[in-house]
């Protein structure tokens, strides 16, 4: 058995007993998941696997990875196109850091919602991290318009150029226990792994002119801190399509589920329906409508991903009772 611990365009490191190995997915793993992608191997998993040399007859020189053992918690994404295809970003952790900077035009509540929704929906505990408030004209300013998305979530704003508030951040790296950092390109993941490690161990740009960062980050990779932590850096991500069902959006929008609940009709959509708490709420004030938007865009998100997944469901199930079908017809006929 071994952890995997990087993973470059299809092949992983992987630390066993025996120390760290190269590794690819085996050929009976690959066809077992071939149309269940979030089942193959991810980064953070435990894996039983063959170490390089191992006498299997496909080896190449790599190690073979045979079972992804059952997970603790997971965050994934719905795969770029058309298709309702998981990818795991990365898996058993205790906690997921959502990066985010308050620099020129990337501080966005929106992507904030999302990434929270996924990280709840895996099953990890969201800690939101808000850096480069050197940059923030208002660094209290910007906390506070995200507080209806944060409830019960710890959020700190730090700076790695003066050091405020980085030493807040120790007390989630405790030894054993497995961290991720997520959120968009050049929000300062990797200043934060160099700061931990003591080191340059990731490649990190200095911020542009315009207050932005640049993208460094190419794979996902899990590092031991001195602490006794593991923490994995991740490329950043221009979107996040969720790949949820309601769990993590309940969570994220406890409030405005506790709502919906006190609506007159359990179908309400919100909008024009007589009883209905929610548009009251945003009424009196006590709800944001930018908030009511943001649970309206995700919940829609959800049905139609929902939708997607059974109709893929239908169309494999039909193509299985085709091939059978092909196979009978082709078996030889027993003679009487």
């Amino acid at each position: 058995m071994g952890r995997v611990v990087a993973e470059y365009a299809g092949a992983f490191v992987v630390w066993g007993e025996h120390g760290e190995s190269e590794a690819r997915i085996a050929g009976r793993l690959r066809h077992d998941t071939r149309t269940e992608r979030g089942e193959q191997p991810a980064v953070g998993d435990w894996v039983a696997f063959t170490p390089a040399g191992g006498g299997e007859g496909e080896n190449d020189g790599l190690g073979l990875i045979h079972r992804v053992l059952p997970r603790k918690t997971k965050l994934s994404r719905r795969a770029a196109g058309q298709e309702a295809i998981e990818q795991v970003i990365a898996a058993n952790l205790d906690t997921v850091f959502v990066v985010t900077s308050l620099g020129q035009d990337e501080f966005n509540p929106r992507r904030l919602e999302r990434y929270l929704a996924a990280v709840w929906e895996g099953g990890a505990k969201p800690v939101l991290v808000l850096t480069k408030t050197d940059l923030a004209d208002d660094a209290e300013a910007a906390r506070r318009s995200i507080e209806h998305l944060t409830g019960r979530i710890p959020v700190h704003g730090v700076s790695a150029l003066s050091g405020d508030g980085l030493e807040e951040l120790d007390r989630y790296l405790r030894p054993g226990e497995t961290l991720a950092l997520v959120g968009s390109s050049g929000v300062g993941k990797s200043t934060l792994v160099n700061h931990w490690l003591g080191q340059e161990a990731q490649d990190v740009s200095a911020v542009r002119a315009d207050g932005k960062g640049r993208h460094t980050t190419s794979h996902r990779q899990i590092f031991v801190l001195p602490s006794g932590a593991l923490v994995i850096d991740t490329p950043g991500m221009r979107e996040l399509g969720l790949w949820a069902d309601n769990e993590g959006l309940e969570e994220s929008y406890g409030d405005v589920e506790e709502l919906a609940a006190l609506c007159r009709f359990r179908d309400c959509r919100h909008q024009s329906e007589p009883g209905c708490a929610v548009k009251a709420a945003v009424e009196s004030g006590d709800l944001s409508i930018a908030r009511l938007e943001g649970y309206m865009r995700l919940k829609v998100e959800l049905g139609q991903l929902s939708a997607r997944r059974d109709e893929q469901a239908r169309r494999e199930e039909r193509g299985r009772e085709r091939r059978l079908s092909r196979e009978i017809k082709r078996a030889p006929k027993r003679r009487r």
